[in-house]
């Protein structure tokens, strides 16, 4: 779904920049995305994909910490 129309910017884009690029700030994502620049909008929105994104890095992390220690 998009989350920033002004930026035409989807949740997925902003799932893959925390996961591929460890963004973790509202401010990276505003550099790197342009994400809440223009009307603002979206910043709601992009701070909750932004909250859950880091949420699954933290569980693959733990998954990966569990199945490396078994």
């Amino acid at each position: 779904m998009y989350v920033c129309l002004c930026k035409s910017v989807t949740d997925h884009e902003i799932r893959r920049m925390v996961h591929q690029r460890g963004l973790t700030t509202m401010r990276e994502l505003r550099d790197e995305l342009g994400v809440s620049t223009q009307c603002g909008r979206c910043a709601g929105c992009a701070k909750d994909v932004l909250k859950e994104a880091l949420a699954e890095c933290q569980a693959c992390a733990a998954d990966a910490s569990f199945a490396a220690a078994a």
